[in-house]
Parts: structure tokens; sequence; C-alpha cells
């Protein structure tokens, strides 16, 4: 099956067709009811007039453009710091953090974004061990790690191998297209709509370059997605599968298994590429009712940006690190839209999240795109470390849901995903619940707005759930929220989806997650309302 990174869902699930206007169904969608949240209900018939307390939530992604105009008013600002003065003022070890903190860059200001994922960091650190040697000379440690090295190596090469062709076989394609897209800018006097393509098709001129761009269309891509999907491949020989590289020991210089070298990063909290955490973000919070963009789901949060997540994988040291700023800075929620096939150090997370369950702060975690059974399949960070007898008691697993009833699939390839996003992964033990993860239109950098699909569009759905209860109902711990979000579900058990990544089986959602069930704002906060009366 495919593994596929948590920011290729940026290209290859995203709605980027030409120039159209956004789709009057997608629009707030997951807000809505059938099956969205029924969160605009929950604010219309309970919670209107009703008091609520500032909640912090902490998202740890890609960064957050904190000046988007969807976002006035919901940046979390730490008030023991004065700005940019070069003092830690508040002596918590991170100078001038007024917003957060960046874990991906230097204190000159230096950032890093394009990296390797952690099976090539494996591949590189193991190659200067066995490559030359002879299995028989290997000590007895070296040896146990021969054949997870023999496995990344043969991950490496084989991903190198097949981004290599993919570019080649489409050299042809993008040549064709960039000529296409040149000639039909210098006509239009810029960007051109689907409409104005048709218009042309018959042009002796133009009508063979507009064609090009129709097809493309019927992939729901335009010429700049077309040409994101080539840098993705691009990227993967660059960057991600890449072991000749080393940003970060070019750049930051640390020690990444040593959770006490702290002295790196900066307070540039959105980076040079904050796209997915500013998504992320405008679920969450983004403002409710004001005429632009979406509306987030809680009304009355403070969002705390970490970078932690670069294009590639996130390193263990960081997140846990992430983790242990947010809990020690007031977060009650921490997102984290992240997720990776190999984890080099694992007790780092393990720790940090222990930290966090023991100061009662609620950890939620998109299970990944990858239409894997994560019962079983590696994917790190998770609910249940295999050194562990049972899962966190703080964290929030989940799957990506979608707006449409029924699967439409044609020659045995899926046109319409069912209730189940097809790239969602799954897991009756490992993922607790489903939420909206597809066609989410959302906050991007620049005050603008996108349409992404993921489970990471679904991880924040669940933590915005969480923040507007402890908002409205702050006497409720965050383990009693949990549970009320889990106990709330819409029951979906009358309802069959193909199976994610599987579209040859159908399955119900009690094979999916541990709920059977998609999240509900309305149903959660009955709820929520039931146990504080008592």
């Amino acid at each position: 099956m495919r593994r596929i990174s948590y920011f290729v869902a940026l290209i290859l699930f995203a709605s980027t067709s030409i120039a159209q206007e956004l789709d009057k169904g997608v629009k707030n969608w997951y807000n809505g009811a059938k099956y969205g949240m029924s969160t605009d209900v929950a604010y219309a018939k309970v919670l209107a007039g009703k008091k609520s307390n500032t909640v912090v939530v902490a998202v740890i992604d890609s960064g957050v453009d904190i000046e988007h105009e969807d976002l006035k008013g919901r940046i979390w600002i730490n008030t023991d710091e004065i700005p940019n003065n070069k003092i830690d003022d508040d002596k918590n070890g991170y100078i001038d953090d007024v917003n957060g903190w960046n874990f991906l860059g230097n204190s000159e200001g230096e950032n890093i974004n394009d990296v390797q994922l952690e099976v090539t960091r494996l591949y590189a650190k193991w190659r200067k061990i066995y490559d030359g040697r002879v299995y028989s000379e290997l000590t007895d440690e070296e040896k146990a790690n021969y054949a997870k090295y023999k496995e990344v190596k043969e991950k490496v090469e084989l991903e190198r191998f097949g981004a290599k062709k993919e570019l080649e076989d489409l050299q042809e394609t993008t040549d064709l297209l960039t000529e296409a897209d040149k000639k039909l800018k210098a006509h239009f006097g810029g960007d051109y709509t689907l409409d104005q393509l048709k218009k042309i098709k018959k042009d002796p001129d133009l009508g063979e370059y507009a064609e090009q761009m129709i097809r493309l269309s019927g992939f729901d891509l335009d010429y700049d997605g077309y040409m994101e999907m080539v840098k993705y491949y691009q990227d993967i020989l660059d960057f991600n599968y890449n072991p000749d590289i080393d940003p970060r020991g070019d750049v930051i210089g640390d020690n990444t298994s040593d959770i006490n070298d702290r002295g790196y990063g900066n307070n540039n909290v959105e980076g040079p590429d904050a796209g997915h955490g500013t998504h992320c973000a405008g679920i969450i919070g983004a403002l409710r009712n004001n005429g632009i963009g979406n509306d987030g789901v809680a009304d009355n949060i403070l969002i705390m940006s970490l970078r932690a997540v670069p294009n590639g994988d996130e390193w263990d040291k960081d997140v846990a690190l992430a983790i242990r700023y947010a809990v020690d800075n007031g977060a009650q929620v921490i997102n984290m839209s992240f997720g990776k096939g190999y984890s080099s150090e694992q007790q780092l997370v393990i720790d940090a999240v222990r930290y966090a369950e023991e100061k009662g702060v609620l950890l939620v975690h998109a299970a990944g795109n990858d239409g894997l059974d994560t019962d079983g399949a590696e994917n790190y960070p998770r609910p249940q470390y295999k050194s562990m007898n049972s899962k966190f008691t703080n964290w929030i697993e989940v799957g990506a849901s979608t707006r449409f009833k029924k699967a439409k699939i044609k020659g045995g390839y899926i046109m319409q995903d069912g209730l189940a996003a097809d790239f969602s992964n799954y897991g009756n033990e490992m993922v607790d619940v489903f939420a909206p993860g597809h066609d989410i239109f959302s906050t991007v950098p620049q005050s603008e707005y996108d349409v992404y699909a993921g489970t990471s569009m679904a991880g924040p759905m669940v933590a915005g759930v969480a923040a507007l209860l402890k908002s409205y109902y702050p006497e409720l711990t965050m383990f009693q929220i949990r549970e009320i979000i889990l106990g709330s579900v819409q029951k979906t058990e009358n309802l069959t989806t193909p199976l994610p990544g599987d579209p040859s089986q159908e399955v119900t959602f009690d094979q999916l997650c541990v709920t059977a069930g998609i999240v509900n704002v309305y149903n959660a906060v009955l709820l929520a309302e039931e146990k504080t009366k008592k």
C-alpha cells in the first residue's frame, strides 16, 4: 500500500481546479448537519447567550500566519515576555517567545524547511556503519540493527528510483503544459478560468493549449497544482529521500538525541511555509460569522504556534519539546497533524506525552493519510507504543470522514469517496474517531483561503471541539472532555463505506475506529450539559 507524506495531502488531495468559484457545498460544510459536526446547531440551540472562557490551543505544525485576517484576536500572546528585546524575560529558556516558538531554526533567524524523512536519516546514519563491512566482523549490537538497515536502504533506494521514473515519465507532459500555460497567460493577460478555456477550444492558435488545460482540470488540477506534484517528486530526490544532505546539522547543529540540548530555535512562528499550520489553526478557531473566510469550530480560543514540522519528517526531540512548551505555557489542548513511519527517539515523545498527561492536557493527533490499518502499521507518534501496556489517557486519534454518504467507483477507481476518506488511516483499536477531513475550506497565509484534505484537517476539528467544550464547561477536566467527545459521536452503524486504501472492500465504521462514529459537536454539548448539571 502507498505511504503518503502528510504534506502531500496539500498537493494530491487539494481541490485545485482552474481558478473557479468555490463550490457552495464545500464552504463550512463541516460545521453543518448531516455528515458535518452540527457545530452551528450547537451554538444556536444550546450555547447562545452562554458565557465562555478563553482556552489556549497549541498547534504543533509547520507554522501559523499570526497576522491572518481571519485569526485576528485569536493568537496567543506570552504576556510575560517583552517583544524583541532579546532577553528571556520569563526565564523559560526561550528568548522573545511572544506567540510560541520555532524549533526549526537557529538564534540568527535561519530556518530549515526541506529535510529528509526519518527513514532516510536512519539509512544515512547506518550506512556509515555498514557500508563496506563484512557481516561476520560486526559487533553483536551492529548485527542487531543490520536487518533494519537493509530495510531502510531498500525503501530509500526504491523511493528514489520511483521518483526518477515519475519525473522522466512526466517530462514531456511538463514541457507541453509549461508552454501552454505561458501562451494562455499571454493571451488572457494573466490567470484564466475553465470557462475561458472552453470558449477558445476552437481557436486555431490557442485551441490545442486550451484542450491540454481542460484535460488537466479533469484530474482536479490546474497548471500550478500540476507543478506542485512535479515538485513533490523532485523533493523526494533532493530532500526527503536524499541521504547525502544534513540541513539540520548545517543550520542548527544540535544533538537530536539529547532533550537537554535546547539552545536552538527562534521566535519566527510562521516560518517559510505555514500553509499547513495556518489551515489547521483556521479550522480550530477562525473568527465565526464575520462574513469572510471560514468559521472555526471554537469561538473563544487562542492559538499558540509551535513550528516543529518541516517539509519532510519532524524530529522526535522537537515534538517532545513542543509538547512540553505547550503544557508549561498554559495550553489545554494540543493539535498534532503530522506523522511518520519511523521514530528514532520514541522515549522522548513518550515522556513528553506522559508529562502532558500528568498536567491534564489533551493531545489530538491526525491518524495519517496512507490508507493503512494502524493497529498493525507503524505510524508515529501514536496512542500506544510497543513499550506501553495501555494507551495514553489524554490522547484522541482521528481519521478523516467526508460529506458523501456513498462512494462512486468506476473501473475499480474511486470517483467520489465514501463516508470514510479513501486516504485515511484507520484501526478499530488505535483510531478513536473520525471527523471531517475532506474538502475543507480554511485559512492559508497572506489572508487567503484554500481547500485541503487529509486527516491533518480532521485532527483540528476534534481539537476545536475539545476547546469549545472546555471554554463553555470549564469545570470539566480534559479527561472528561475526551470521554464526552468519544461518547457522543454520530453513529454510522447503518452505513457502509469502501475500506480506505482498498475500495474493493465495503466495511462498517466499527471496523475503522473505536467509537464507530463521527465527531458531533451538538451531541457533545448536550452530553456536557447533562454531566455538568448533575
